[in-house]
């Protein structure tokens, strides 16, 4: 086996032009697609937009590569989608699911537990949690949405045909839609969240107001440069269509891009550089103000989905409720948490677990919280050691059958918010 690696650092900055080769002369220089690049190898491009978008909307790269991937056998279907449950209006939260009890990779690990909907995808969101023990010998890869994994517990080596992510709890990364991956665990187990997003690809938020800085900096998203697999063995390949699993044994790995060069690429980002806006005179503000990344819809400001997350940061409004106020909105809000406790919840809600809150549900601090924040003072304080996110969305989430089922789901969630007393006083 021939494994080749690019030395340099990982190359920063959110869908730029990039270009790297993992050998000197594979990549061609002066035209953007010979048919008879150097090294005999092929081109192929990857597109995740249609050809016609425009110039700022339009994600493609041109892959140099071993073989090209039309050089496979047909896929035999393995596994069925899963099915959805009945709509169901309620407030839902589950504990962590656990590992599995034997070697269990990535693939068979995943596990959905909400989408908008069966079959085919234009657009909404899937959400799945991953409980992994082993590493994957097999090479995976979506044809239904490009995934952002956010890793809880459990280091991730993330080897793609265009380089290598390494994600660690606290960071992120974006696997395009249609890309080979495999997924190695650099610890004994992992564990975390996938959002499958099939609408209009990920992006930066515009910054209105705010201006020119701040929130998620482009220079901060990292992409790998070039790395190939020459292995002349029988690999299998999976890939994901229309919720269902299919398979294929090829000669060798798909895993085989010497150079490439495109604004689609996969990336990494730690969300530690998030530069978190905040109020520094009163109210807590709309939570779209900790947007990461989002999904645009043909409607300006109303998202197919954002990733929002509520990191670390100083509370120092002033004669004001410092938590999330009570709210019902028209967006669907899936929550999960990467470590310590989220500000709106002072138990029940764990790391590695899920809530959802359907649209227009009512939801908000529970009651311990509230009480707590009632009788605080209002002193500046850090909310510190802790990270939560929020995949939220315009579509509705209907929850998988094996969600519902699962002994995860906690029974009596409703109860959090119970026992708030009348304060009213005419």
């Amino acid at each position: 086996m021939n494994v080749i690696a690019g030395t340099a650092p990982m190359q920063s900055g959110f869908a730029n032009h990039f270009a790297t080769e993992a050998l000197p002369g594979a990549l061609p220089i002066g035209r953007n697609s010979p048919q008879r690049p150097a090294l005999g190898l092929y081109a192929e491009q990857l597109s995740a937009t249609a050809f016609t978008m425009p110039r700022a909307e339009n994600r493609r790269s041109w892959l140099y590569r071993i073989r090209p991937s039309a050089n496979h056998p047909p896929y035999r279907k393995l596994r069925d989608a899963p099915r959805l449950a009945p709509p169901n209006p309620n407030r839902l939260r589950w504990d962590p699911l656990l590992l599995a009890d034997r070697p269990c990779d990535f693939i068979d690990g995943l596990h959905l537990m909400m989408a908008t909907g069966d079959g085919a995808y234009e657009a909404g969101v899937s959400v799945s949690i991953y409980t992994a023990s082993a590493s994957m010998d097999r090479v995976f890869w979506n044809a239904d949405a490009e995934m952002l994994i956010v890793p809880e517990s459990g280091r991730l080596r993330i080897e793609t045909e265009l380089g290598i992510l390494h994600l660690r709890p606290g960071e992120i990364g974006i696997v395009p839609r249609g890309l080979r991956h495999r997924v190695m665990l650099e610890d004994v187990a992992a564990r975390g969240y996938v959002a499958e997003n099939h609408g209009a690809l990920l992006r930066l938020p515009e910054l209105g107001p705010i201006g020119a800085n701040g929130l998620a900096n482009p220079r901060d998203f990292l992409t790998p440069h070039a790395w190939f697999e020459d292995r002349e063995e029988p690999t299998e390949i999976v890939q994901k269509f229309l919720g269902e699993l299919w398979g294929t044994t090829l000669s060798h790995s798909p895993l085989d891009v010497v150079a490439w060069h495109g604004n689609l690429a996969p990336v990494k980002y730690d969300l530690a550089q998030f530069n978190t806006i905040g109020t520094v005179s009163f109210d807590h503000p709309d939570p779209s103000i900790f947007t990461v990344l989002t999904s645009p819809t043909d409607t300006a400001g109303r998202a197919n989905m954002d990733f929002v997350i509520f990191p670390p940061r100083w509370m120092v409004a002033e004669d004001t409720f410092r938590p999330p106020w009570f709210h019902r909105n028209v967006m669907t809000e899936c929550m999960g948490l990467v470590f310590g406790e989220y500000d709106a919840k002072a138990g029940g809600f764990a790391p590695g677990g899920l809530s959802l809150h359907g649209m227009m549900s009512a939801h908000g601090p529970d009651n311990a919280t509230t009480e707590r924040a009632m009788a605080a003072e209002l002193a500046p304080h850090k909310i510190d050691n802790t990270l939560a996110f929020m995949f939220e969305t315009s579509a509705v989430l209907r929850v998988s059958e094996a969600a519902m089922a699962s002994s995860a789901l906690q029974a009596h969630y409703d109860a959090c918010w119970a026992g708030m007393t009348k304060r009213f006083r005419a």
